[in-house]
C-alpha cells in the first residue's frame, strides 16, 4: 500500500462549488488529494461524507483517528457509478441487480455478501490486507450518491473509495460545508462547499440476500419506496394504451396472482408491478368497451384503466417490457437505448395487430392472440 504523510500538516482548504465549470474543477481537484493520501469532506444528497483511499495506510489511519472507529469496524464504499459494483460484487442476485439498477444513483446504501473477496476485480493486484478493510466477515457496504460533485470526484480516484458522515462520533451528521468545518476542522485536507444538502438525512442501509432484504437502517427512503426498488416491474406496450397493452396487463397480473396464490390487489406486497403504456397514448383516455367486454368474459375487470404515454421514466423502472410489434420496440430502443436488450416481442408469432375500430369478435381473435403468447412469457417468468 502506498504511504506518506503529504498532507498532516496542511490546513484545510475549502473549494466553493456554484456552477458546473465549478463541479469540475472541484471535483479534479478532490481526486488529487485523494490519490495523494488526503482526507477529503464532500456532499452528498443525504448528508456531506468525509473519505479517503482505502489503500493508503496513513489516509485509512487518519480517517479511523477522526472517526473514532477501532480497526475492523468498516467503512462505506463510495463508487461513482452504479456499473463499478461488479468490481466489488461479482455475482449478483437478481434482486441485487434490480436495487442498484433503481436505486443508484441514490439516498440507498446496499451490503452485499461477498464469499471470497480477494478473488473481486476490485482486489485483483492488490494488497491482500485491503480485503480487511472494506469486506467485514465476507460483507461489502456500498453507495453511489446522487450528487455530480461527489460523483465527479469518485471518478477521478483511482483506488477504492471509503467514506462516513462528516461528523465526530455521537454528533449529528454534518448537513452543509460549515457544520462538515466545525464537526472535523483541519483534521480534513479539503473540503467542497455545494451548499445545503438536499435531503439533509442519512441514507437507508438495506442488507441483500438471495430473495429477500433487510432494512438495516431507515433513512431518506421509506418501507414503501424499497418495496418498489425491489418489485419485479413489467410493463407492456402498444401504441394507444386503450385496447392491447391494458387487456396484456390485465390478464398477466391475473395469472400471476393465480400462480402466486394472491388477490391482484395484493400483488405489490409479493413485489410485482404490472402496468401498460402506449407510444402514442393520449393520457387518460379510457380503455375500449369492447376490450373491456372481452376481458369481463375471462374474468378480468380493466374497465378503471386510463391510458399513459411511455417515456423514459418508466422504461428505465422496468425489469422487462413486452410490445406488440416490432415498431413499438423501436420506439422503446429510439427512446432508452440500453432497454432494447429487455424488450421482447410478446408474441413469437410475430405482431400482434392493433383491433382499434373493429367489432367484439375482432377484438376476441386479439385477445386469443394476447393470452397463447402470454401462456409462454409467464413460464420464463423468475420471481
Amino acid at each position: 500500500m502506498p504511504g506518506g504523510g503529504a498532507f498532516a500538516t496542511i490546513m484545510s482548504e475549502i473549494i466553493p462549488v456554484h456552477c458546473e465549470e465549478d463541479c469540475r474543477d472541484a471535483g479534479a481537484r478532490a481526486a488529487s488529494v485523494l490519490n495523494q493520501g488526503g482526507l477529503v469532506a464532500f456532499p452528498t444528497e443525504t448528508v456531506y461524507g468525509v473519505g479517503a483511499r482505502a489503500d493508503h495506510r496513513e489516509a485509512l489511519h487518519r480517517l479511523r483517528t477522526l472517526k473514532a472507529r477501532p480497526d475492523g469496524q468498516p467503512f462505506t464504499v463510495h463508487i461513482a457509478d452504479p456499473s463499478r459494483v461488479r468490481d466489488y460484487v461479482p455475482n449478483l442476485t437478481d434482486l441485487g441487480r434490480r436495487l442498484v439498477r433503481k436505486g443508484w444513483p441514490g439516498p440507498l446504501t446496499l451490503l452485499f455478501r461477498v464469499p471470497d473477496p480477494v478473488c473481486t476485480p476490485a482486489l485483483e493486484d492488490r494488497d491482500a490486507a485491503l480485503a480487511t478493510e472494506i469486506y467485514h466477515a465476507g460483507e461489502i457496504g456500498l453507495r453511489c450518491p446522487d450528487h455530480d460533485v461527489a460523483r465527479g470526484m469518485l471518478a477521478g480516484v483511482t483506488g477504492p473509495v471509503i467514506a462516513a458522515s462528516a461528523n465526530r462520533v455521537g454528533r449529528a451528521p454534518a448537513c452543509d460545508a460549515s457544520a462538515a468545518m466545525v464537526e472535523l476542522g483541519d483534521g480534513i485536507d479539503l473540503l467542497l462547499d455545494a451548499g445545503p444538502a438536499k435531503f439533509g438525512m442519512p441514507s437507508t442501509v438495506v442488507r441483500v440476500g438471495e430473495n429477500e432484504y433487510e432494512v438495516v437502517r431507515e433513512g431518506v427512503w421509506n418501507a414503501r419506496t424499497l418495496r418498489r426498488l425491489a418489485s419485479m416491474d413489467f410493463l407492456f406496450i402498444c401504441t394507444g394504451n386503450t385496447c392491447r397493452s391494458p387487456m396484456a396487463a390485465g390478464l398477466f397480473r391475473h395469472r400471476l396472482a393465480a400462480r402466486l396464490g394472491c388477490a391482484v390487489s395484493e400483488l405489490a406486497d409479493h413485489r410485482v408491478c404490472v402496468g401498460s403504456a402506449g407510444t402514442s397514448a393520449a393520457d387518460g383516455s379510457k380503455v375500449s368497451p369492447e376490450a373491456v367486454t372481452v376481458m369481463r368474459r375471462r374474468g378480468v375487470d380493466i374497465s378503471d384503466h386510463r391510458a399513459r404515454r411511455v417515456n423514459p421514466e418508466l422504461i428505465d423502472q422496468a425489469d422487462c417490457i413486452y410490445v406488440m410489434t416490432r415498431s413499438h420496440a423501436g420506439a422503446v430502443a429510439a427512446a432508452v437505448p440500453s432497454a432494447e436488450a429487455k424488450t421482447k416481442l410478446l408474441s413469437d408469432d410475430g405482431d400482434i395487430e392493433d383491433p382499434i375500430g373493429g367489432g367484439v369478435s375482432v377484438y376476441e381473435s386479439c385477445a386469443a392472440n394476447i393470452e397463447k403468447a402470454l401462456t409462454k412469457r409467464l413460464g420464463e417468468v423468475r420471481l
